[in-house]
């Protein structure tokens, strides 16, 4: 198993990875999730072996579950879910595709404790992206977490304190950063493609159904409740009928501001990574935020129809668009980011982009395959022969700290005045309530 410690240095600059990630492309084009036992696990080398554990398998985590599989001297040691029908599904399909049986644990502090894990992958609910994040550092485990990196812009500050002193490789899962064309598009922003650039436009839409109106139930035999919780403050367990039972559960967390961050830390995070990396900027000096929660009678507490604009130093700017019920966008496609300069416009297009004139006449183009492989390829390489990762902790918690000024601006009415040195809220303490959380006693993050 690997133990190389992550050092400060990069592990190659964005040529050599675009090199290294076309030729995992193509090697990569028509394979299934699941490498069955064979040729890939034959060359598998036991002393460069990064063995991980799965946390939150109910959904997103197990799709990761099946593309660490893929990865050429990767096992899966453990499967963590409090859900024990999920938890039961991915052992039997990590069973069936590894030579070695994973463990199953409901539990991922077990994990943790075992000395053979190198890695914990964080799939759970927002609320745990970070304390989960933080024990698996102080653990010396190495951590691939979902987006966004945090629950709430404390918890991000303290992940990269994490990640920094234990000397620890943290990668947040905003894949489009390891996506070839995307970083070719970036470059050519960087290069003066299009000139001066000012302003990004990022998008997403949706048509999302009602979650209906809660109301307390039992909890269900297969569900650990309380570990669900973890370190959010104990909240009774609710269902309700539409859509059946999921008010909560397994998925509808997003729109409850005690676990989730509406769609703007959902989705939106994916693009305001991209217009920030494109825009060359870290953090505002200026949140608006409009909206409101229009399309459906029920209990969600996030908005369905949200805009929040982020002002920088320097006259750049990014505005984000999210609505939940209509799925028209701007340029057709549910998800997107242009940039606009003073000699054109560039369009990510899905994993690739077109560059358009002032005259909106495409004068270039960019094609390639995204694939959560690379992102994952790119974490494991770095846990092997150190430097930081494509979305390294720091610049995942940049990323993920927008959409937490946007909610919190939303959640106020007013804009927000924040600091370039670290994007702090000044001068509005009901503003920075909204910092940190309360947590279940015991549960407080700490570095």
């Amino acid at each position: 198993m690997v133990r190389t410690p992550a050092s400060s240095k990069p592990l190659s600059d964005r040529r050599a990875f675009l090199k290294t990630a076309a030729s995992l492309t193509g090697a990569l084009a028509g394979q299934s999730f699941f490498v069955a036992p064979g040729a890939a696990q034959e060359s598998r080398s036991s002393a460069n072996k990064v063995v991980v554990a799965v946390m939150g398998v109910n959904g997103r985590g197990g799709q990761l579950a099946t593309t660490f599989l893929s990865q050429p001297n990767c096992e899966i040691g453990y499967v963590c879910d409090v859900d024990e029908r999920a938890l039961a599904r991915v052992v039997k399909s990590v069973r069936d595709r590894q030579e070695r049986a994973p463990q199953g644990i409901v539990d991922f502090r077990h994990a943790l404790d075992d000395k053979g894990i190198d890695a914990l992958v964080c799939a759970a609910p927002n609320h745990w992206h970070a304390p989960a994040t933080i024990l698996a550092c102080a653990a010396g485990k190495h951590v691939y977490v979902e987006k966004p990196c945090s629950h709430n812009p404390r918890e991000g500050e303290l992940q990269v304190a994490a990640a920094r002193k234990y000397n620890r490789v943290v990668q947040m899962g905003v894949q489009r950063r390891s996506f070839p064309a995307i970083i070719e598009a970036i470059e050519k922003l960087r290069a003066g493609e299009i000139g001066r650039v000012l302003y990004s436009r990022t998008w997403y839409n949706n048509t999302r159904p009602s979650i209906g109106h809660g109301r307390v139930a039992a909890v269900p035999s297969w569900l650990n409740w309380t570990l669900w919780q973890g370190p959010a403050p104990e909240r009774p367990y609710m269902t309700s009928d539409i859509p059946a039972g999921n008010f909560i559960v397994p998925y509808n967390w997003h729109w409850h501001w005690h676990w989730g961050n509406g769609e703007l830390g959902n989705n939106g995070v994916h693009a305001l990574d991209i217009a920030r990396w494109g825009l060359g900027v870290d953090y505002p000096v200026r949140v608006t935020s409009g909206g409101g929660k229009y399309r459906h009678d029920d209990d969600q507490e996030t908005p369905d129809t949200h805009l929040a604009t982020f002002d920088f130093p320097g006259g750049k700017s990014i505005l984000w668009e999210g609505l939940s019920w209509s799925p028209y966008s701007p340029n057709g496609s549910g998800f997107g980011i242009t940039f606009h300069g003073e000699q054109g416009t560039l369009v990510i297009d899905g994993s690739g982009y077109r560059i358009l004139d002032l005259k909106n006449k495409e004068v270039a183009r960019g094609t390639g395959s995204g694939s959560d492989a690379l992102h994952v390829a790119n974490f494991l390489e770095c846990i092997r022969r150190g430097g930081r990762p494509n979305a390294d902790i720091e610049e995942g918690h940049k990323s993920t700290l927008l959409c937490h000024l946007g909610n919190i601006a939303y959640r106020v009415r007013r804009v927000l005045h924040t600091s370039e040195k670290d994007g702090k809220i000044l001068h509005d303490d009901d503003a920075m309530q909204f910092w940190s959380r309360e947590y279940r006693p015991g549960w407080e993050p700490k570095v």
